[in-house]
């Protein structure tokens, strides 16, 4: 068996969802693992990853509105807020989603549906560089 690991520093353009699939594909390219696994962790608690749509931004732009109304940005509701209102909020939002992904490798490729794109979800209004560590084993 072999193992690849690989950080990725993404910019975020602030509350949104950055699509860091091809990145991600390159660095399977570049482990040359034809089959095994490929595990993604994401370095930070205000932020999230996800599998999701990659064809229909309606289907992004409906998420983060399901979010917002789920998870509101209002400092009242909250005693954490020592970096802004969106502070709270975006712990909240990373523990109902998620830091961390799986996907097979098969052929030397991800083994991803034919809609399914890699998501990076940044949950605070202002940009931050994220770190996304990847780590690949097979053979």
């Amino acid at each position: 068996m072999t193992c690849y690991q690989q950080l990725l520093k993404i910019k975020t353009a602030g509350k949104s969802l950055c699509n860091i699939t091809a990145k991600v594909e390159a660095a399977v390219g570049e482990s040359g693992i034809e089959i095994g696994l490929c595990t993604l962790f994401l370095r930070h608690t205000s932020a999230s990853l996800l599998i999701q749509e990659n064809a229909d931004p309606d289907v992004l732009w409906d998420l983060e509105n399901f979010f917002a109304k789920l998870v509101p940005e209002d400092s009242q509701r909250y005693i954490h807020n020592a970096e802004g209102p969106d502070d709270m909020p975006a712990h909240i939002r990373t523990a109902l989603t998620k830091t961390s992904e799986q996907i097979p490798i098969c052929q030397g490729k991800l083994v991803l549906g034919t809609w399914q794109g890699i998501y990076l979800w940044e949950h605070r209004q202002r940009s931050h560089i994220r770190e996304v560590f990847i780590h690949i084993a097979g053979c």
